[in-house]
């Protein structure tokens, strides 16, 4: 069966097609939250489903599957934030990073040091930038994929990846992670991030 098909069949009380279409896209939803809250994305994974089910009448199969879970995703995330946030006025996704909004010391363990170092700096980024580059380099999504994940013209897609890039790579470079970064060109920032994603497949 399709995406589509097991969606609605588990919307119509077809627990079986709910647990295939959880066990499809897991993997999917664990990198995604991973990096962001590691200490509640076994929560979010399993609210992001659910809520896929309760909004199911909007997916209209215009889009891959899995295009529309990240865009729920990507909106139980902030939602997950501005709880944890309360009532501070400074929550931003545009200009917070993880890093500031959950400062508790991170639960990944990567490869190298190379990988930890380049993991800390994406933590660092502001929240918006860093799931844009996670998106385009870990899930292979499309500028216009990305456009309707982030619910943003196809051209600010574009700026923002050279936003995010631009950002991840001064991070690099502060003294707070060690001197100049080992990444100089798209490319090169490219595989390094590609590479980080091995880590969290292998858990």
């Amino acid at each position: 069966m399709q995406d589509e098909e097991l969606l609605r069949a588990w919307a119509s009380g077809d627990e079986a097609a709910g647990i295939e279409l959880y066990r499809r896209h897991f993997t999917t939803l664990y990198r995604f939250f991973r990096t962001k809250a590691p200490y509640d994305y076994e929560d979010l994974v399993q609210t992001t489903m659910l809520e896929c089910v309760r909004c199911q009448a909007n997916y209209r199969g215009d889009a891959p599957f899995r295009v529309f879970l990240l865009g729920v995703a990507r909106n139980r995330l902030a939602v997950h934030f501005r709880h944890r946030a309360g009532d501070r006025l400074d929550f931003d996704v545009g200009h917070s990073s993880v890093a500031d909004l959950d400062p508790r010391p991170s639960t990944i363990t990567a490869r190298n040091a190379g990988h930890q170092r380049l993991y800390a700096a994406l933590r660092q980024i502001p929240l918006e930038l860093q799931t844009v580059l996670e998106l385009h380099y870990w899930e292979d999504l499309s500028t216009s994929d990305l456009a309707l994940v982030l619910e943003i013209p196809q051209g600010t897609v574009k700026s923002r990846l050279r936003r995010a890039r631009e950002a991840l790579r001064s991070v690099l470079m502060s003294p707070l992670l060690g001197g100049p970064a080992p990444t100089d060109t798209a490319e090169d920032l490219f595989l390094q991030v590609r590479a980080l994603r091995a880590t969290l497949d292998e858990g």
